[in-house]
């Protein structure tokens, strides 16, 4: 491309110009450049046209840095095959977060938010009796939560979907799948193989084939590791994350506003003290737009409460994976258990 010559007063605003379709927009807590939804949610076209704003704020420019910091991130964690696209794929899990997200937590009227927590509780336990990928787990959750919106599923089916949600997630992310017949004797016979693969039509048809998702896992570990944080802070914030699966609030929220927040809260919680060069980095992962302070605090208010009763539930299967050793115990964490505690620090 041939560059053309401009004037040195205005060459900054047409390269703000010029970039503005390829920015992240900054701002942690910057309410004002927020469009929020009634319920304090991100409105979708903040991520799927960010050329629609921050024209006005220096803060609109991606500093170098943070795209170093970000190639650097998905090629540590084994996210992308190829350095030079890694910006670019981290541009399109920012605009595409926002598809498959709900509008609202409203459930079909004959299931309650007990009803899908013990469901989603039942499937964590089969993900980790499969050993699949976290991945397929996150993914699995959301077919289910939009299943639930689009088919009408009786509630003693309501297993069978749940089981066909995973089915179709470990197609699309796992590399060996497990028999029908397998899944069929997890869920002890009570559905035949015939009704399993026709849900799992019933489910395909009813999402488009639509299995699209950007979990926020991915999110959670690309800002982990460009704040520097410790091992222990990311397990508590990949705990907390799971625990958001179980609260049907939390559908609402875009994967980035979640990660950000069980970041947050898990900091809060560890109270782990910061070099100054750890204080900077923790500045450069906030710079990424994940919403407003309000939404923050209150995806952080609902995940204090939620770990906060964790540990008093008779079965609850996240909990019971975060105790061991391999995830440094950090469900077992005493901060954990005093709500008010938890909180006051997020207040």
């Amino acid at each position: 491309m041939v560059p053309v010559k401009m004037e040195p007063d205005r060459r900054w605003e047409r390269r703000l110009s010029a970039q503005t379709n390829e920015s992240i927009i900054m701002g942690f807590n910057e309410d004002s450049l927020t469009d929020t939804t009634a319920d304090g949610c991100v409105e979708e076209s903040m991520f799927l046209y960010p050329q629609l704003q921050g024209f006005h704020s220096l803060q609109a420019l991606v500093p170098s840095l943070l795209r170093h910091e970000v190639e650097t991130a998905l090629e540590k964690l084994d996210l992308i095959w190829d350095r030079t696209f890694a910006w670019d794929m981290f541009l399109d899990m920012m605009r595409t977060q926002a598809i498959n997200t709900l509008p609202n937590a409203d459930l079909p009227r004959h299931f309650t938010d007990s009803t899908r927590s013990v469901l989603v509780d039942w499937l964590i336990q089969v993900h980790e009796m499969m050993h699949f990928q976290e991945e397929t787990l996150y993914l699995a959750i959301n077919l289910l939560n939009r299943s639930l919106r689009v088919i009408k599923v009786t509630t003693v089916n309501l297993q069978l979907l749940g089981m066909v949600c995973v089915f179709l997630a470990a197609k699309k992310e796992e590399c060996l799948l497990p028999e029908v017949s397998g899944l069929c004797y997890l869920m002890d016979h009570t559905y035949t193989k015939h009704q399993l693969l026709r849900m799992e039509r019933k489910v395909l048809l009813a999402l488009k084939f639509d299995l699209s998702y950007c979990p926020p896992l991915h999110f959670l570990l690309v800002l982990a590791s460009i704040a520097r944080c410790s091992a222990k802070v990311v397990w508590m914030a990949r705990y907390l994350l799971e625990l958001s699966l179980l609260e049907s609030q939390c559908v609402v929220f875009l994967p980035l506003q979640l990660a950000g927040s069980v970041l947050c809260l898990s900091r809060q919680i560890l109270q782990e003290p910061l070099t100054p060069e750890g204080e900077a980095a923790w500045c450069l992962a906030s710079s990424v737009h994940v919403g407003s302070e309000t939404a923050l605090l209150r995806i952080m208010h609902t995940l204090a409460g939620a770990a906060a009763k964790a540990h008093t539930r008779e079965t609850c299967a996240t909990f019971i994976k975060f105790s061991s050793p391999e995830t440094m115990y950090v469900s077992l964490h005493p901060g954990l258990k005093n709500i008010a505690a938890l909180l006051g620090v997020c207040t």
